[in-house]
């Protein structure tokens, strides 16, 4: 139940590894869920932004295995895999993106926060530049604020807030986390759980962000895997020539190759259950309104979990019911703007397009929460190289009135909003298209502290495996989603009936990251992660 990165890997490894037929029910007519790539007019637009870079080997090379790395990085880009490091290809062997398209580009990460009409590094860098921007006295009570938070740190870490105030000192969490969590959100941080943290951050602190900060200074070796840093302080990512959903439509030509099927335009309306066990998925078809009746061994959910318990066809306790109805997304609408130029540049003498991938607005006076450049995800995603391309991204809820905006509404809020701090000049703008995708982050507040108790109850369906970002409430990146569902297919085809190691990926901060040489079988990977954990 859905053609997601979770949906679409275990359909994949279901053919490559078990005798399973899969079939997948697509409610859309794409591959890749929000890891698609939508297209207007030649101009593509990744929605959310996805680097492609994971600290499992595994994924690495499964992504790889797909879409080769390209060639002029070939010769001197290295990753890691199994405690060895190995040239991915040889320079002959790697394709050239500017004749092959089934390619990955190697990108350079490059993320800034714009506030106060100024650019800083995010994270956050003590740099010179830094300092001088925030000036001294906000410098030094950030400083203060710090020490305070490593000598009496809050003990009962409930909130987001204490997470971030523990982390970084209350001084710096007012300054760059407070504005722009609570746009994601559309709550105070003081009301959303300290697990989102432990999801999205894992380990970044001050200390290992001056770690890093020197730390680059004396690299010598050139190593996309980047095992020994942190995710968000990553520098170097991997990219699809034409975006993350060539990935997917790439991995479905594959499933339908060998055998899987993929249907699209069936939305999942019923789930027949026998006991504990699901015996078929009842879906409509969108176009014709005819129903359909799946039956199956297995069934992988990525759907929803509200929607997943709305569609059960059993008695359903009334706990349950009021958790899953209680369950709360956040909704995003990316506004693509087609522009002469910006108004920003990087170097002001030269008048370059600026390099970031993401610029993060902690501008209090509007409510765009970040924006993509997509020429600097892959100049492929644009259709005219004299142009510039962005996307500029706000977070809300379907019953909000910026949800129902129309389309050119919503598109003259993005140029203004975008104009008055500075970035564009309205009169640049060529063009403009509005995307707007529901349910794309699972919120941790509603009655998510409640959770085990669904995930209790779902567990007890033996056949019945929930995998993905929707399909478990949990915020995953794609290669997590991936990662639940390729630990899925091992546990069907090891008779293992135990899900806990679904949940243990991307639980604690230990997630894929011990650097043992012997990683041979997966399991015993994702095995000590749930020990950890």
């Amino acid at each position: 139940m859905g053609a997601g990165p979770a949906g679409l890997t275990a359909a994949l490894q279901l053919l490559n590894t078990t005798d399973v037929l899969p079939i997948v029910l697509e409610k859309s007519t794409y591959m890749g869920g929000i890891s698609r790539t939508l297209n207007y007019k030649g101009n593509r637009i990744d929605i959310g932004g996805h680097r492609f870079f994971s600290k499992s080997d595994r994924v690495m090379e499964w992504w790889l295995n797909i879409l080769p790395i390209e060639r002029n990085a070939a010769s001197d880009e290295k990753i890691a895999y199994h405690g060895a490091t190995r040239n991915l290809h040889s320079p002959q062997q790697g394709p050239d993106p500017q004749w092959e398209d089934r390619v990955m580009l190697v990108r350079n990460r490059k993320s800034r926060i714009y506030f106060l009409s100024k650019f800083f590094d995010y994270p956050i860098s003590l740099s010179k530049d830094t300092l001088v921007k925030l000036g001294f006295w906000r410098t030094l009570r950030i400083g203060l604020s710090y020490l305070k938070s490593v000598v009496f740190p809050i003990k009962d870490v409930t909130s987001l807030e204490h997470f971030f105030v523990n982390r970084f000192g209350k001084e710096l969490y007012l300054t760059f986390f407070k504005e722009y969590t609570e746009k994601v959100w559309g709550v105070p941080c003081s009301e959303i759980s300290a697990e989102w943290g432990a999801q999205r951050i894992k380990g970044l602190s001050i200390t290992k962000t001056i770690a890093h900060y020197f730390r680059k200074y004396f690299k010598t070796e050139k190593d996309i895997s980047q095992k020994s840093t942190e995710t968000s302080l990553i520098e170097k990512f991997l990219y699809p020539k034409y975006g993350p959903g060539q990935m997917w439509e790439e991995v479905a030509r594959q499933v339908l190759l060998k055998g899987g099927k993929i249907i699209t335009g069936m939305e999942v309306t019923g789930l027949e259950m026998d006991g504990d066990t699901v015996t078929s998925v009842a879906a409509v078809n969108l176009e014709t309104g005819r129903s359909e009746n799946f039956a199956g061994d297995h069934f992988f959910s990525t759907m929803p979990i509200k929607e997943l318990i709305q569609s059960m066809r059993r008695e359903i306790p009334p706990q349950i019911r009021e958790i899953s109805n209680g369950l709360l997304y956040r909704d995003f609408i990316t506004v693509g703007l087609l522009l002469k130029k910006l108004a920003i540049t990087e170097d002001n003498s030269s008048g370059s397009l600026i390099t970031d991938n993401w610029i993060y607005i902690q501008e209090p006076n509007v409510i765009a929460g970040r924006l993509q450049i997509f020429n600097n995800w892959s100049s492929y995603l644009v259709a005219d190289p004299g142009t510039v391309w962005i996307g500029v991204e706000y977070f809300c809820y379907e019953t909000d009135e910026l949800w129902k905006l129309s389309d050119e509404e919503m598109a003259d809020l993005a140029k203004r909003e975008l104009h008055r701090i500075g970035i564009i000049d309205e009169r640049d703008v060529l063009d403009s298209t509005v995307h707007r995708m529901a349910k794309t982050y699972p919120a941790y507040f509603g009655t998510y502290s409640r959770f085990g108790e669904l995930r209790e109850y779902l567990d007890r369906i033996e056949n019945l495996f929930l995998v993905g970002r929707n399909g478990m409430h949990k915020y995953n990146n794609q290669d997590h989603s991936m990662l639940t569902a390729m630990t899925a297919v091992e546990n069907i085809a090891q008779g293992q009936t135990d899900k806990s190691n679904i949940w243990a990926v991307n639980t604690e901060m230990e997630y894929q990251e011990t650097r043992q040489a012997d990683r041979d079988t997966p399991v015993k990977e994702l095995a000590q992660v749930a020990k950890a954990g």
